[in-house]
């Protein structure tokens, strides 16, 4: 299947995207190239959207509209702003919430639940409530947007999904292929502290094998190293 065309297993879904920056605004493009309905929202408002909504033809929303998206629900914001999202709307909404989010200590402050212990996404699903699914996290939106090819294109580079509904996790799958990239189930949130930051398999354009060899590279011993280490080089980006 060529990227931008879908199967018939695939059904145009109701996409409610959360954060509007590089991850969010390229997914909202690349969604809507699929023929997706997408809604996009950021704490600013719907009015700050305006040019992405023309560029994209994705709607300009609230957090609240975003947030009840009937089919897929990404949550794609700092670590800490998690704390400000409408919980009642996102407990209610059927959708299939996907977090993409990182745990970054220079930016979001100590969370003491994941400094011992939670991984990254097992903290947003306790704060939301409700199942998450993690996806999108362990690779850079430069190559979200542009690494996206055919099935069998040597280039082809591959995501890892972790999450504990199994029928959540294959529905993420399938439009990460749509996306133009190869896919691993990564396991369970618990599990997902292989694809966090600063372990092997973070930002790199891997393919399946590649992948899968730097997920199971990554030594549990070394979550806090690794986290340690990422914040250490990505603190200087953080605008405060």
């Amino acid at each position: 299947m060529q990227r931008g065309q879908r199967s018939e297993r695939e059904a145009t879904m109701d996409i409610g995207i959360i954060g509007s920056g590089n991850i969010g605004s390229t997914l909202a493009r690349n969604l809507r190239a699929l023929g997706h309905r997408v809604s996009i929202a950021n704490s600013r408002g719907p009015a700050s959207l305006a040019s992405l909504a023309a560029e994209t033809g994705a709607r300009a929303a609230t957090v609240e509209q975003a947030a009840g998206a009937k089919d897929l629900a990404i949550i794609t914001i700092p670590q800490s702003a998690v704390l400000n999202l409408p919980r009642e709307v996102i407990r209610s909404t059927p959708a299939i919430v996907v977090d993409t989010g990182n745990y970054y200590p220079s930016r979001d402050g100590r969370i003491a639940e994941i400094d011992e212990g939670l991984t990254d996404s097992e903290w947003v699903a306790r704060v939301l409530g409700r199942p998450v699914v993690k996806a999108f996290n362990n690779i850079v939106a430069g190559s979200l947007a542009t690494r996206g090819v055919p099935v069998g294109d040597p280039r082809r580079v591959c995501l890892s999904v972790a999450g504990d509904v199994p029928q959540a996790k294959e529905t993420v799958q399938d439009l990460i292929r749509a996306l133009g990239f190869d896919v691993i189930d990564a396991g369970t949130l618990a599990d997902s502290w292989r694809q966090q930051p600063g372990a092997p398999a973070y930002c790199r354009d891997l393919d399946m094998e590649g992948l899968k060899a730097a997920l199971a590279q990554a030594d549990a011993r070394q979550i806090a190293a690794y986290r340690l280490k990422a914040d250490q080089e990505a603190a200087p980006y953080f605008v405060r």
